[in-house]
């Protein structure tokens, strides 16, 4: 099992930046790429960005592309996303997902193993 711990959301005004990072224990051998979705209010879940755990390819929703940045600290277990330039459309809950296999279906939730609990993202406008 692999558990991911979500950190970072809060409150920031429009046009402002933040960081989230997502923290991974337990087997975190068996990874093979981390994503970010978010969910917000009234909305279905979506995709926001993917990051490959050996060789850190990167990969963007394009409502974030330019913006957004993911990286990623294999020696700390853990991914961030760099948000800058944050819009009120960006608010959500943010949750980080990591996967065993990298899988066609990458940018839907079914594609993805493992999920954390999330962090709450508000942009005021």
């Amino acid at each position: 099992q692999v558990q991911l711990v979500e950190s970072g959301g809060g409150l920031v005004q429009a046009g402002g930046s933040q960081r989230l990072s997502c923290a991974a224990s337990g087997r975190t051998f068996s990874i093979n790429v981390i994503s970010w979705f978010r969910q917000a209010p009234g909305k279905e879940r979506e995709f926001v960005s993917t990051i490959t755990w050996s060789s850190g390819s990167t990969f963007y929703a394009d409502s974030v592309k330019g913006r957004f940045t993911i990286s990623r600290d294999n020696a700390k277990n853990t991914v961030y996303l760099g948000m800058n330039n944050l819009k009120p459309e960006d608010t959500a809950v943010y949750y980080c997902a990591a996967a065993s296999v990298f899988r066609t279906n990458w940018r839907e939730e079914n594609g993805m193993d493992y999920w954390g609990k999330g962090t709450l993202v508000t942009v005021s406008s």
